[in-house]
């Protein structure tokens, strides 16, 4: 903190906002003056540098992304422009601004790479067969191992061979942005900014195209993917044939990726928010897939959809015999505990008062535990997965105890001061963790927000 408040002297206060995915922390700065920046730690200097100067490039190429300010002189800490809260996600159904934002994309692949130095570009300067093969293994080892499928590893290294090769040969290739999507686009005053850019490097521009409308949580319709693929062609010029021909591939790689992604995350780092998009992501993948071409991943794809659609189906079955029903619920100390309306008593009671509340400060006050700024609060202050580690321990016991025994309720109920964020969020954890972990067993988990009656699991 001290590096920007040397960076920042009329610093009246400092916010902390919520970040990427990336090590960077950052946080809104008030100045004496009443304007606000943008204030970034990080401690792998050449992502920043690659931030930096691609900023200041694009900058000077008239292309909508924030100003850097200032720098410290170990290159750990900068200042930047501060484009405000609202990203396109919270306006995706504003379909002229997303239609916007496709026309600003090959103003950054096309235009912004001429001149570009891509040697400064982090970790790599341009897509290869290396690069190709550290997201498709981050798909294997981080996602699909972690589901318990037995994997035919030739078969699906074939194919993946066979993938990589598709994507080298599209052509045209420019600035690949590579983390294009709806979250890392700020509007302000109506008009779209890009805000992450440090990944880029050269690359087929069709990655960027997927990367944006086939965003799981964005959930575009096919019929408006479709049109703003055409808006794209127009725009930028691309031998039209070729891009259709070709993107479908990229659509494929890419859902690999974020599954990877999400594996990590919800498996792993037992991120709730990330174990919701699987479900969505594997249609969009599935969707793409030709099983002609790539049967091997399609037969992968169907089997793991299958099994989100029993489980589904079982989480929604509560009277069914022989179901142990799990129930999970939030809820607000100062309300009382909540009933237990099975008869049985009750079951585990969590508390979580002791977990830093994000409820205190403006930015969260009127959000949930269940919006992706207070999971990223919570999860960025890290004091959660402590105490969910320890209530899982308990509670996955329990449940195969429960199992064994043909007991056929269990009540699990996270409690907060108002119930609205930490018990919240706490409570969609576990609800995700259960349904994941006991898949395919005679399990039905609930989920319920006794104080937040709009929210639904």
């Amino acid at each position: 903190m001290q590096r920007l408040k040397s960076l920042i002297p009329d610093a009246k206060s400092f916010e902390p906002i919520t970040g990427s995915g990336s090590n960077r922390r950052y946080w809104r700065v008030v100045r004496a003056d009443g304007t606000s920046v943008i204030g970034a730690i990080g401690t792998v200097t050449t992502e920043n540098d690659a931030f930096i100067y691609l900023s200041g490039y694009f900058s000077s190429r008239d292309l909508p992304v924030p100003r850097i300010l200032a720098v410290s002189p170990d290159r750990t800490a900068y200042v930047q422009e501060d484009l405000g809260d609202t990203c396109l996600l919270d306006r995706i159904t504003d379909t002229a601004l997303v239609a916007k934002t496709i026309d600003m994309l090959p103003r950054f692949q096309i235009n912004g790479a001429l001149g570009l130095d891509f040697s400064r570009c982090h970790p790599v300067p341009e897509m290869d067969m290396t690069s190709v093969m550290w997201d498709l293994n981050y798909f294997k080892y981080c996602y699909l191992k972690l589901t318990g499928l037995e994997i035919d590893e030739p078969r699906l290294e074939k194919e993946f061979q066979a993938l990589a090769s598709c994507l080298l040969m599209a052509k045209p290739w420019g600035f690949m942005v590579r983390d294009f999507q709806s979250r890392n686009v700020m509007i302000r005053d109506n008009m779209p900014y890009l805000i992450d850019f440090q990944g880029g490097r050269r690359g087929p521009v069709h990655y960027d195209v997927a990367s944006f409308l086939w965003q799981a949580r964005a959930g575009l319709s096919a019929e408006f993917r479709n049109s703003m693929v055409e808006r794209y062609i127009a725009a930028s010029g691309v031998d039209a044939e070729e891009f259709r021909t070709s993107l479908p591939f990229f659509v494929i790689f890419r859902m690999l990726q974020v599954l990877g992604a999400y594996g990590f995350r919800g498996y792993h780092e037992r991120k709730p928010a990330f174990m919701q998009q699987i479900p969505a992501a594997l249609t969009n993948l599935r969707e793409a897939l030709n099983p002609a071409v790539f049967p091997y991943l399609s037969e992968i794809t169907d089997t793991l959809l299958s099994r989100h659609a029993t489980h589904s189906s079982v989480g929604s079955d509560n009277d069914a015999n022989g179901i142990l029903t799990v129930e999970v619920l939030s809820f607000s100390y100062k309300k009382g505990l909540p009933a237990d309306m099975s008869g049985n008593g009750g079951g585990f009671v969590f508390d979580c008062r002791a977990i830093h509340n994000p409820g205190r400060y403006e930015p969260y006050k009127q959000l949930t535990g269940k919006d992706a700024p207070v999971a990223e609060f919570l999860e960025n202050d890290g004091e959660v997965f402590t105490f969910l580690d320890h209530c899982c321990a308990l509670v996955d016991h329990a449940v195969e105890r429960y199992l064994k025994r043909g007991f056929t309720h269990l009540q699990i109920a996270f409690g907060c001061t108002g119930g609205q964020h930490r018990s919240v969020y706490c409570a969609a954890a576990m609800a995700a963790r259960l349904r994941e972990k006991f898949a395919g067993q005679p399990i039905a988990v609930t989920e319920t927000h006794r104080e937040q009656p709009s929210l639904r699991p």
